[in-house]
């Protein structure tokens, strides 16, 4: 019910439209009820009684009893098509927003094809109940109530059949919910499979091309969707109990009114109005409200059944919803930063909290303002992890981290990402302009300082020789540069931030010797009092540095000028060595 409560919130403006309905709902049932009684009295006092004025005016009203039922319907329908889908507009929103406000450590507990599969595919199956409870599930209860007062009005002793329904009906829907949840449930986490697989295979086409892996690729995606079938199938097949359950009791209904109405109105006596008989007019509302009867049951029926599909989605909708971030800002952030000096004091850290399990152990560092820091490792040695402490994307286990003397705690987030710029080591264009990928660092940026971020990335150059220059469209994901190209374009868009501190995580792995150079001769004349921390493989890549930080299984096993390592770090030496042994071999 909490679930429920939280997800309501999402109607919000629509709220109008989700109260309109029901109550225009309720005026379309009353007149559905009023119509059989006409119907009845037509047929008893006009048709029976050869009295044709009476079948004028009550035909009369007949017509008119079905407009307004007709008008109230319409309404009805648009008010609960409106408030659906704007509850669905808003659901999709506050999800999303919520997302965006996870931090890595969040992110980390959901897959991106779950995520999507949860603002798509769930959200959906919520509109579809919610839409449905606004119109059914009061249309549905108040028909079967004021249909049976009026059956009950007819004729009280024959209206005593629903009591051998109802039992039959109930227990047949408890059954068919109880099993088909938890396979509707499993579907769904298939379809974060499902969408996991579509994602990865658009995204990597290339390779997948270049490997000739269609039919791999094609036999992974059958045996997903032949698992989604397969689930599918033993779901519906549960549901489709329900058509034959329903008319079971709707024609064991009809059956037996047919049986006892008739035997009443022969003891009626030629059709006369006997308090203990009844005639063909109120055999034939009657019948009527049986159908109207079984109808509404037939509809809460279906509507327990979406819900029962819905469940499953409301359940995943409400993990991200209820999902409470690993970080929030303090009570009194700081927005302000004297300089960019980095200090971490004994910080270790675990992805999963568990001490036992560190990724960084014991991490010691005293970074100047303004120095350049190289970060060499093996694979595994966490040098991303180091650096991602800094903007604070995950917080440190045990330990002290401060940026410009404050601890990173205490800062405002936005502000400190907003001083900490980094290029990530999975780099990421979006559709749209160079301008515009570029503008991320900094949308109020002058074509000016956009020029001179890309010339200080080295990205100048092949800008202007693009069809369109700085207005050339990139392809999402940047499907339609290299991949050289794509890492000095996102180093041009985080100096466009102009920030105290930059952080390149193996950012230039993809561009030669030479234009690596040219960008570290760069940052030393445009960005000279801005703190640089460079990950690379290359040692050249650091060589020029104040410092290089050597990691090996998240621990610093030294810490000097790339001179000093030379002559009293082994492991350092041997990495120098074996590069240009390599290098000159390649020659």
């Amino acid at each position: 019910m909490n679930k429920m409560r939280k997800l309501a919130r999402s109607v919000r403006e629509y709220k109008k439209y989700a109260f309109l309905s029901p109550i225009l709902m309720m005026g379309e049932v009353v007149m559905e009820v009023l119509i059989p009684m006409i119907t009845a009295s037509i047929i008893d006092r006009g048709i029976e009684m050869g009295d044709m004025k009476h079948v004028a005016l009550m035909g009369a009203l007949l017509v008119l009893a079905s407009f307004i039922s007709l008008f109230f319907g319409v309404m009805a329908g648009r008010s609960a098509s409106i408030a659906g889908a704007g509850f669905a507009k808003n659901l999709r929103q506050d999800l999303f927003y919520r997302i965006q406000d996870f931090s890595f450590a969040n992110i980390d507990r959901f897959s991106t094809s779950s995520l999507v599969t949860r603002l798509t595919t769930d959200v959906t199956n919520v509109q579809n109940a919610f839409q449905m409870l606004i119109r059914m599930a009061f249309r549905a209860p108040i028909m079967l109530v004021f249909a049976v007062i009026m059956a009950v009005r007819i004729n009280s002793r024959l209206s005593m059949v629903f009591l051998i329904a109802l039992p039959i009906l109930g227990l047949g829907l408890f059954l068919i919910m109880s099993h088909a949840h938890p396979v509707f449930t499993r579907v769904f986490k298939t379809y974060d499979r499902l969408n996991g697989v579509v994602r990865e295979n658009v995204r990597g086409i290339r390779v997948v091309k270049n490997y000739v892996r269609e039919d791999y690729e094609n036999r992974k995606f059958k045996s997903v969707s032949e698992d989604i079938f397969r689930d599918f199938s033993k779901a519906e097949k549960i549901v489709a109990f329900n058509g034959p359950l329903m008319n079971l009791c709707v024609y064991g209904c009809m059956i037996l009114v047919s049986w006892f109405g008739a035997r009443l109105i022969v003891q009626s006596g030629n059709g006369a109005l006997n308090p203990d008989g009844m005639t063909v007019g109120q055999l034939n509302s009657m019948f009527t409200y049986v159908n109207m009867i079984l109808g509404s049951l037939m509809m809460l029926s279906f509507m327990i059944i979406m819900f029962t599909i819905s469940r499953a989605s409301v359940d995943r909708i409400s993990e991200v919803l209820n999902e409470e971030t690993t970080m929030a800002n303090p009570d009194s952030p700081v927005t302000q930063m004297k300089d960019g000096s980095i200090r971490f004091d004994h910080v270790s850290f675990s992805y999963s909290g568990n001490k036992d399990r560190l990724a960084l152990t014991d991490i010691c560092l005293d970074i100047p303002s303004g120095a350049t820091v190289g970060i060499l490792g093996g694979t595994g040695s966490s040098k991303s992890t180091l650096v991602q402490l800094i903007p604070r994307l995950y917080d440190v286990t045990d330990g002290t981290l401060t940026v410009g003397g404050v601890d990173v705690r205490q800062y405002d987030m936005e502000f400190l990402r907003e001083q900490v710029s980094m290029v990530l080591q999975k780099n990421e264009l979006f559709a749209g302009t160079v301008k515009d990928n570029l503008r991320w660092g900094n949308e109020n940026a002058t074509d000016e300082e956009i020029v001179a971020a890309a010339k200080a990335a080295c990205a100048d150059e092949f800008v202007r020789k693009m069809p369109d220059g700085y207005d050339t469209w990139i392809e999402h994901g940047g499907a339609n540069v290299s991949g050289g190209q794509k890492q000095r374009l996102c180093i041009a868009r985080a100096l466009l931030k102009k920030p105290k501190i930059l952080i390149l995580d193996d950012s230039t792995s993809a561009v030669d010797t030479r234009t690596d150079a040219m960008i570290r001769s760069a940052f030393r004349t445009e960005i000279p009092d801005t703190t640089k921390l460079i990950i690379a493989q290359r040692v050249a890549s650091v060589e020029d540095a104040d410092m290089v930080v050597l990691l090996d299984a998240g621990r610093v096993v030294a810490c000097d000028t790339p001179a000093n390592l030379m002559k009293n770090s082994a492991i350092y030496r041997e990495i120098a060595e074996s590069q240009k042994k390599g290098a000159t071999e390649n020659v």
